[in-house]
C-alpha cells in the first residue's frame, strides 16, 4: 500500500502578510469618533481617556444646533446622520453617541447604516444599574426629553422586568454644570428641589442620565444619601467602549494619544466650559461651518 503524504497548505506570501499586519495596525490606530449635541459628552471623552489611555479621539459638538431635546426626532435623526458623515470622513474606527436624546431616538438607524462599531450611552448605563441595584428599585434623572423617550425604561425592563423604576427630569442641572455651578448652595438648592421626593422612594441606584451631571456628583450624592449608589453612564459607556475595541481587535498598541475639538458655534465658549470637564486637554476647538 502507498501511502500518500498529506499536502501542506500552501503558505501565504510574507509580503501579504506583513501587508496584513499593516492594515490591522493602520486600523486600529484610528480614532475613536464621539458627538454630542455640545459640551456634555466630555465627561464620556474623560471616562474614555481614564479608561484608554492610548486612543486618539475626534470629537464633535454640535453647539450651534444646541439643545437637541427640543427637536423633531426627524431633525434629531438628520442631525445624529451629518454628525457621522463629518466622523467618518475623520477615519474613525469606531462611534460613540454621547447625546442621550441623539441615543434614544436615533441610535438603531445609526447601527444599521455603519460598518464600524456605534455604541449609545443609554443601553451601558442601563445595564450597570440593573447589575448594581439590590432592592430592584432604580432611579433615572435626565432631561425632559429624553425622560419622555421612555428609553432608560425600556432597556432596564428588558434587562429585569421585575424592577420597579423612578424617573425625575432635571432640566437646570444642565446650566448648573455649563456655568460650574457644581457645588454651591444654588446647586444645592436645586438638588434638593429635584431629589428630595425621589430619596424617598426607596431606591438604593440613580443613573445620571445625562452627560452633563457627573459633575453635580457631590451635591446629587448628598441629597439621595450614601446608600444610593450613582451610575454614571460616561464610565459604564467607556466600559463597552473597551469591549468592543477588544471584541473587534481594535485597541490601539500604542502610546502618543490625540485629542481633537470640532464645533460649530462658538468654540471660545466650548474651550472655556470645556476647561471645567477635561481641564487644559481642551485648549482649542476648530469651527464648522454649517
Amino acid at each position: 500500500m502507498v501511502t500518500r503524504r498529506a499536502s501542506a497548505a500552501p503558505r501565504q506570501p510574507a509580503a501579504r502578510r506583513v501587508g496584513a499586519k499593516a492594515a490591522a495596525r493602520a486600523r486600529r490606530d484610528r480614532p475613536i469618533g464621539i458627538f454630542d449635541s455640545g459640551i456634555g459628552g466630555l465627561t464620556v471623552v474623560r471616562a474614555l481617556a481614564k479608561l484608554l489611555p492610548d486612543e486618539s479621539i475626534i470629537y464633535l459638538g454640535d453647539t450651534g444646533r444646541y439643545p437637541y431635546g427640543t427637536k423633531s426626532a426627524d431633525v434629531v435623526r438628520r442631525y445624529s446622520f451629518e454628525n457621522t458623515q463629518f466622523l467618518r470622513e475623520k477615519g474613525i474606527k469606531a462611534l460613540v453617541v454621547a447625546c442621550n436624546t441623539s441615543s434614544a431616538v436615533a441610535l438603531d438607524a445609526l447601527q444599521g447604516r455603519a460598518d464600524i462599531p456605534v455604541i449609545g450611552v443609554i443601553a451601558p448605563g442601563a445595564a450597570a444599574a440593573a447589575r448594581a441595584t439590590k432592592n430592584r428599585k432604580v432611579g433615572v434623572i435626565a432631561t425632559d426629553a429624553t425622560i419622555r423617550s421612555g428609553e432608560y425604561t425600556r432597556a432596564l425592563r428588558q434587562l429585569r422586568p421585575e424592577l420597579e423604576i423612578y424617573t425625575r427630569a432635571c432640566p437646570l442641572f444642565v446650566p448648573l454644570a455649563e456655568e460650574g455651578w457644581v457645588d454651591n448652595e444654588v446647586a444645592a438648592r436645586v438638588a434638593r428641589l429635584y431629589l428630595t421626593s425621589l430619596s424617598k422612594s426607596g431606591i438604593d441606584t440613580l443613573i445620571l442620565g445625562c452627560t452633563h451631571y457627573p459633575l453635580l456628583k457631590s451635591v446629587i450624592r448628598a441629597t439621595m444619601g450614601a446608600g444610593v449608589r450613582l451610575i454614571d453612564s460616561g464610565v459604564a459607556t467607556a466600559d463597552v467602549v473597551r469591549a468592543v475595541l477588544d471584541e473587534h481587535d481594535l485597541r490601539r498598541r500604542g502610546s502618543g494619544a490625540e485629542a481633537s475639538f470640532f464645533v460649530t458655534d462658538a468654540p471660545e465658549r466650548f474651550v472655556k466650559v470645556g476647561a471645567r470637564f477635561l481641564g487644559a486637554q481642551v485648549d482649542s476647538a476648530v469651527q464648522l461651518d454649517r
